[in-house]
């Protein structure tokens, strides 16, 4: 007859406490080389959050930063691809995983790197699926939590977090990464995605994870030809947003449909054109975040700690 959990005697062998110290030691002692942990959160997809990931810490990269990317994005990661590391070899030493190294240095983890072919997708085991649905979540953050402490991540200026779409990432984070510096969060001149990014406020204040600023994506169209930016939707509404909630407006992005195809050749547009209306955002940007998480560090020095 199957034994339930009231039949097994301490954890039944597995030593799963002393397991679950031992990683949060690992966690603990990989994030005292990393001063800024910043999170890219959107609340819902299809609003550019990777591409701006992958740029912007290109562009912190570019200032001199020592920068590294965890996409957190397991069932639809798309970090390696844009940072162009896909197919790097992995190299697992006593000390931990190396990351892959992408342009400007950066270092970079994705669940990519870890599945064998372009199509296969991230499956959790189970008896029975309706328990993989339920364990779901669960596996997610147990994985994550593997890839913050088992990779070498050094020392770093930066860590930045790919969150996949969906506020519940923001709390799963919360509590993996205690010590996270705080997010930053996308959104585009559209009344829907400024709802959903409304609740992610609200959820990261109640959690109090700090916000470090806003980011308004696609907020005009960039003439390559005439070299001006045009309205692409409605004027952006994103300053209006961060003043409602007193968080900083980090900057509105542009359209230019060069990013998307810097994105498919794995190198981050800020590279190869800083001197563009995109580019000199991004590198606005950069330094206002770096301003952001220097002032965070300063009023919670914890969070900032090396």
């Amino acid at each position: 007859m199957p034994k339930t959990y009231k039949d097994l005697v301490g954890d039944g062998g597995s030593n799963i406490v002393g397991q679950v110290t031992e990683q949060l030691t690992r966690l603990r002692a990989r994030m005292q080389g990393i001063k800024g942990r910043v999170a890219v959160v959107s609340g819902k997809g299809g609003v550019g959050k990777s591409a701006i990931t992958v740029n912007l810490a290109a562009a912190v990269a570019m200032e001199g930063a020592a920068v590294g990317i965890l996409d957190a994005d397991l069932n639809g990661p798309s970090i390696a691809k844009m940072a162009g590391v896909r197919g790097q070899r992995l190299v697992i030493t006593a000390e931990g995983v190396q990351p892959a190294r992408g342009p400007v240095g950066m270092r970079i983890m994705s669940m990519d790197l870890l599945l064998p072919h372009d199509d296969t997708p991230v499956t959790w085991q189970a008896t029975m699926q309706t328990e993989a649905y339920i364990w779901r979540s669960s596996m997610e953050a147990t994985a994550l939590r593997e890839f913050l402490s088992d990779t070498v991540w050094g020392e770093l200026d930066f860590l930045f977090l790919d969150l996949p779409p969906g506020t519940d990432r923001i709390a799963t984070l919360a509590d993996i990464l205690p010590g996270l510096t705080g997010m930053i969060l996308v959104t585009i001149p559209a009344e829907v995605s400024h709802l959903v990014v409304r609740k992610s406020l609200a959820l990261a204040r109640d959690l109090r994870v700090p916000v470090l600023g806003l980011i308004e994506n696609m907020t005009g169209y960039y003439c390559q030809n005439c070299r001006t930016v045009g309205d692409l939707f409605r004027p952006g509404e994103g300053p209006r947003l961060a003043r409602d909630f007193g968080i900083r407006f980090l900057g509105e992005i542009p359209f230019d449909p060069r990013l998307a195809r810097a994105c498919d050749s794995g190198i981050p547009f800020v590279a190869v054109h800083p001197q563009t209306a995109v580019g000199r955002v991004f590198q606005t940007i950069a330094r206002d975040l770096s301003v952001a998480v220097y002032d965070e560090a300063d009023e919670h020095p914890e969070r900032g700690r090396r």
